[in-house]
């Protein structure tokens, strides 16, 4: 299919500031060392292509991820949206700004444009919410939200004072993984809420799926760019496909500049069918 050159899409948290629509992921990235060149390379090149939305947490590597990051946005911090997550064992009024400052440590900044509690655990998210109002607050962190939080989940926050401040509801969401459609994703839409959108790629399982493999090879599009051009179609909703290869980034982001159709969504609807139902929320 024809491309043209158009302005990076962007996406409105609730605040009204607008970020990226396709990120980076970095999950893995920072283990090998082997790998780290090309990693530090490829987190520096997505700020000059203008996928400045980079996610990280002190979870992927206990730290390593964030070690890297904050190695590769030396002289550049000011060019990034800076997400970092929080584990729900963490998640206190305490644990919260210790595991903050540790992460700020790692990532050679002063704070966070956005901090996430990774996933539900059994720690009031009262507690959680007042502990990121406090660092947001004291300057630390300038936005904050959650990830893997079903829609039940998202309405006991909602429900809880300052609850209704969350940014963003990262989770499992792609061509294989279309269950969100059901019940959250409309529910976020209606608060003005984006979702963000881990694992856009299956990790990488999307890619070897023959159907998707024949739509990419007939609109003259790779694998990788028809499933991140679906996301991208739709609004309020934020991809960070996760690599270390200035190549994949490249191609990745070539998928901002695919428009597609009516009849390219419906037939990728026939190929990965919506929700005929409400579905547990799905994690990776």
């Amino acid at each position: 299919m024809a491309t043209s050159a158009q302005p990076a899409r962007t996406v409105a948290l609730p605040s009204g500031e607008r970020v990226p629509a396709l990120g980076l992921g970095t999950w893995c990235l920072g283990d090998d060392r082997s790998a780290r060149a090309e990693e530090l390379a490829t987190i520096r090149e997505a700020l000059d292509l203008g996928a400045t939305l980079i996610d990280t947490a002190e979870m992927y590597g206990e730290g390593a991820s964030e070690s890297l990051i904050g190695e590769a946005l030396a002289g550049r911090r000011d060019e990034a949206f800076l997400v970092s997550k929080v584990y729900p064992h963490n998640a206190t009024r305490r644990g919260v700004p210790e595991a903050c400052e540790r992460s700020l440590k790692r990532l050679r900044t002063d704070r966070l444009d956005l901090y996430l509690l990774h996933w539900r655990g059994s720690l009031p998210l009262a507690e959680t919410v007042e502990a990121f109002e406090a660092l947001r607050r004291a300057g630390k962190i300038r936005h904050w939200g959650v990830s893997n939080l079903d829609l039940a989940d998202m309405e006991e926050l909602w429900s809880v004072p300052g609850g209704d401040a969350a940014a963003t509801d990262q989770v499992l969401y792609n061509l294989s993984r279309r269950g969100p459609e059901w019940d959250l994703l409309p529910a976020l839409a209606g608060r003005g809420v984006p979702v963000m959108a881990y694992s856009p790629l299956e990790q990488a399982r999307l890619l070897r799926k023959p159907g998707l493999a024949d739509f990419a090879r007939r609109h003259g599009m790779t694998p990788a760019q028809a499933a991140l051009a679906w996301l991208l179609a739709r609004d309020g909703v934020i991809a960070i496909p996760k690599t270390g290869s200035r190549a994949r980034l490249r191609e990745n982001v070539a998928a901002r500049d695919l428009a597609l159709d009516d009849g390219q969504l419906a037939e990728l609807d026939r190929l990965f069918p919506p929700p005929r139902g409400p579905e547990p929320l799905a994690m990776l």
